[in-house]
């Protein structure tokens, strides 16, 4: 997508996957990633989940004239797994799933999916695959206006596999939730990972097969 980068400066409209509508100032173009400024926020929007762009055909006026710097310092240009590195203990709120958006910090980045602490859910494993965006918090606020005591940015003490099949297998005989529970098949017993496969036991007693490259998040209740 480096074709975008006349539309730097400028007000864009997008479709992200799940048929989601974003609008704003297009601040900068990487190999992987775009970043887009709606006059509170910036977006981290993978191109992966990117559907369509085009110039807005109804640009707001509270954006004319707005020239907005990136949160993050960045020496060259940008790319997904570099905005995520320098993600690491902020707060950030990330959207994956459904129409929920999920309040935290990263801890870790792996070589297919990256580790989220989230006060309501705590430790996630969140397949690279599947961030539909980033945004950063602005520096003096904190997720649920907790105080930082309740939030420490420690990485887990989990230990951590390279491959998210790999650290799923870690967890065999445990209850998960994938996709935070977004349907009753997606939450039970991790009976096996094998294969790019997973073996989920539902509360009914039911196996359901899932194929990890469609499992968005997971976390351990």
């Amino acid at each position: 997508m480096n074709n975008l980068h006349s539309l730097i400066g400028k007000q864009v409209e997008l479709e992200v996957s799940g048929k989601v509508m974003l609008a704003g100032i297009l601040v900068d173009v990487g190999l992987d990633i775009i970043v887009i400024y709606n006059g509170k926020e910036y977006f981290y929007i993978p191109h992966l989940h990117i559907h369509n762009i085009r110039s807005s055909t109804n640009p707001s006026a509270e954006l004319l004239g707005v020239t907005p710097e990136l949160p993050f310092d960045e020496d060259d240009m940008i790319s997904y797994r570099k905005t995520l590195t320098n993600a690491k203990g902020r707060f950030v709120e990330i959207y994956v799933t459904g129409n929920k958006s999920i309040h935290g910090y990263v801890t870790a980045i792996l070589n297919d999916y990256f580790v989220f602490y989230s006060p309501v859910y705590k430790t996630m494993f969140i397949s690279l695959n599947h961030l539909k965006w980033l945004t950063p918090y602005q520096t003096n606020i904190t997720p649920y206006t907790l105080g930082n005591e309740v939030l420490p940015v420690k990485p887990t003490d989990i230990p951590l596999q390279r491959s998210l099949e790999e650290q799923l297998k870690k967890f065999e005989g445990q209850l998960a939730v994938f996709d935070l529970g977004d349907h009753p098949m997606k939450i039970g017993l991790l009976k096996q990972v094998k294969n790019n496969i997973i073996e989920l036991v539902t509360a009914s007693g039911e196996s359901v097969f899932w194929k990890i490259i469609h499992v968005k998040t997971v976390h351990l209740p």
